[in-house]
């Protein structure tokens, strides 16, 4: 009985794992429903997605995977219902935060809890993300006043975000010193340093505020005739991406009178996905029990997609025009991580030593015992990989004025060469593409890959 208790211990420990989420491999599931779509086939990916999502209780990720799918099929409604959900959870998580900032990082930074196995909150460009993707999609059926809403719930989420991780960098930065933890992340060998050293991550002003964002901003207030709040939105924009034309043009713009009838047409390219997460272990010398031992800990990466080829203009009635680059979802979740890092270092080496020294208590009364505990905590002490991986990597804009009536804007060869019939009958109208590996979605609807030499089959970006 001496021999069979401890081992009943570490075969339930290993059981309880087997059926915790830190088993599941996110980062494979989407693989997996990316793959679906970039090949044209979104009601396969929105199978994979409801296979791997079978539980009641559908989590944060549940919603931003499924708005995106639904909008790349074609259904804006059922993408903004999903997309509502997500934004109610996020709602909550804002709510907590204002109620009480102080107990909310306590909570969050706790030493306990590796963070693959809390709740998924979403990171801050995510949170940020959502409600400008709700925006695209009510302007996609010319909605400005809808999107008017969602833009300025972006701005007030950005604000409270910007109160916290203000907070929460301060608390991390004291946590270190209280440990006596001086390890950074350029300490740790083989970790890629220069992705998160890299000059378009550096250069970000924080990892939640797009110049996307404010722009579109700015084009729905002007449009809506509110040009005292339109310039704001250019001014952020142009701040957050200086010497950016388009930008600078927005303002200078805004105070002339128009000459003409035309239509003003802003057209919004969103291509490839967002990058995904990984793990990587990194040995660490940490003081356990009076001893140094190099302990290999776990971080997160970020990687790159590369499903979508990438390029810098399209074609508008047959003349080539320039996009001008105004957001990169890479970029923003290497700022994300790279600004995260210290607390990660942190909560990673004191649960790691916290962990170290009551294992070594264990193996000395009762050594099975303290195998079920080593074993678990190899398990849950990889990287968080979740992320919001449908979300677009790349957004794109050209502004033209465009007479009203039927046009054809077609993408280059390296996203297959589509091209997409468009109706423009608005004063205001913004068409959004979506490429991803050869296909494109168009207003959520999807345009089949055609010959250069031209086709027949289009779709349409007008919408009832």
């Amino acid at each position: 009985m001496a021999f069979r208790a401890p081992t009943l211990i570490a075969l339930s420990a290993i059981t309880l794992l087997s059926g915790c989420s830190a088993f599941r491999n996110y980062d494979s599931e989407l693989a997996q429903t990316n793959q679906q779509l970039a090949s044209g086939n979104v009601d396969a990916a929105l199978t994979l997605l409801e296979k791997n999502n079978t539980g009641p209780d559908k989590d944060l990720l549940y919603y931003f995977e499924k708005g995106e799918l639904l909008r790349a099929k074609g259904d804006l409604s059922g993408s903004q219902n999903a997309w509502t959900s997500a934004d109610q959870v996020v709602g909550q998580w804002e709510d907590a935060v204002k109620l009480d900032s102080a107990k909310y990082l306590a909570q969050f930074g706790s030493f306990i809890v590796n963070d693959k196995v809390r709740r998924y909150e979403g990171y801050d460009y995510e949170k940020v993300m959502l409600t400008t993707q709700m925006a695209l999609n009510l302007l996609a059926v010319n909605d400005f006043d809808g999107a008017r809403t969602a833009i300025k719930k972006t701005h007030e989420r950005e604000a409270v975000i910007a109160d916290l991780r203000d907070k929460e960098y301060l608390k991390s930065e004291e946590e270190a010193e209280k440990e006596g933890i001086k390890t950074q992340y350029k300490d740790l060998q083989g970790y890629p340093v220069a992705s998160l050293d890299a000059p378009e991550v550096v250069s970000l002003k924080n990892s939640y505020q797009s110049a996307f964002s404010h722009y579109l901003a700015g084009f729905v207030y002007e449009a809506l005739g509110e040009k005292d709040l339109a310039a704001p939105g250019y001014r952020k924009a142009a701040e957050l991406r200086p010497n950016t034309p388009l930008l600078e043009q927005a303002l200078v713009n805004l105070d002339k009178p128009s000459k003409s009838d035309d239509s003003d047409i802003l057209i919004v390219v969103q291509s490839g996905l967002a990058p995904s997460r990984d793990s990587i272990r990194v040995p660490l010398p940490l003081p356990i029990s009076n001893n140094v031992v190099i302990t290999p800990l776990s971080f997160p990466i970020i990687k790159p997609d590369t499903s979508t080829a990438p390029f810098a203009q399209i074609g508008v009635d047959g003349q080539q025009v320039n996009l001008t680059a105004l957001n990169s979802t890479t970029a923003m979740s290497r700022r994300a991580l790279r600004d995260d890092m210290p607390g990660i270092i942190v909560r990673t080496t004191v649960r790691a030593i916290t962990k170290g020294v009551a294992q070594k208590k264990i193996n000395e009364t009762n050594p099975l015992a303290g195998l079920a505990v080593g074993i678990s905590s190899a398990v849950l002490e990889g990287a968080d990989t979740r992320t919001w991986r449908t979300l677009p990597d790349n957004t794109q804009v050209v502004r033209l004025r465009l007479k009203k009536g039927e046009h054809q804007v077609s993408l280059p060869s390296a996203v297959g060469g589509s091209v997409v019939k468009v109706t423009v009958d608005q004063r205001y109208q913004v068409i959004s593409l979506r490429a991803v590996g050869n296909q494109v979605f168009a207003g959520g609807i999807a345009a089949h890959v055609i010959p250069s030499a031209g086709a027949t089959n289009v779709a349409s970006l007008k919408q009832p």
